[in-house]
Parts: C-alpha cells; sequence; structure tokens
C-alpha cells in the first residue's frame, strides 16, 4: 500500500476545525487560531507537525522511517519531520490532530471538545 503524498496530508491538515492554508518561508502552512501546526517541505515528500515532545517520542519510536525530529531546538520542543511515502493515512491523520490539539487556542479547543 502506498503512502500519502503531499495532496494527501493537504486534505487531512485542513480537514481539521478552523484549519487554514497559508505560507511560510516559501512553502505551505497549515495554521488554527493563526499558528502554525503543521508545514510542507518545499520538495513536496516531507512535511512537518508540532507535536507533543512525548508523543513525537513514542511516534519516532515505533515508526523510525516515517517520523523523524526536527533539527536543534525545533525538534527538541515537538517539531517532526513526516515523510510521505512512507506514511499511511491514519497514523498521519493522528499526527495531524494531536499538531492541531497542542496548537490551537484554548477557545477554540473548548468549541470542539
Amino acid at each position: 500500500m502506498a503512502g500519502v503524498n503531499s495532496n494527501d496530508f493537504r486534505k487531512l491538515a485542513l480537514s481539521l476545525p478552523e484549519a487554514t492554508e497559508g505560507a511560510h518561508m516559501g512553502h505551505a502552512d497549515f495554521r488554527v487560531g493563526g499558528k502554525i501546526f503543521a508545514t510542507i517541505a518545499s520538495g513536496e515528500e516531507q512535511g512537518m507537525v508540532k507535536l507533543p515532545p512525548p508523543l513525537q517520542a513514542t511516534l519516532v519510536g515505533s515508526h523510525p522511517d516515517v517520523f523523524e525530529p526536527s533539527s536543534g531546538a525545533w525538534g527538541r520542543q515537538g517539531c517532526t519531520q513526516v515523510v510521505f511515502a512512507k506514511a499511511k493515512a491514519p497514523l498521519i491523520r493522528q499526527a495531524l490532530e494531536e499538531a492541531w490539539r497542542k496548537t490551537a487556542p484554548k477557545k477554540i479547543l473548548r468549541q470542539y471538545e
């Protein structure tokens, strides 16, 4: 079974409540409440999700071919690279939902609990 692609990632990200697409440093990003929770890299073969660090550790440990911490401080704060070709949609949806929850303002979270 093939992995996801950038269009799949985009559709999953935009399916989340109040998610919008913008651009950041030359590539697509996805925001909630004006804050970035995910991006698509300029080559569109990878993306990034902002995860809680404990979940990042779990996903990297259980799916090292799909997830990798971003470099430096960003990675230590939960930014996690995603290799689209090796990822399955349900796993990406879970990661995007968690990134959305981590990033969404409390007012928005309360509306969708």
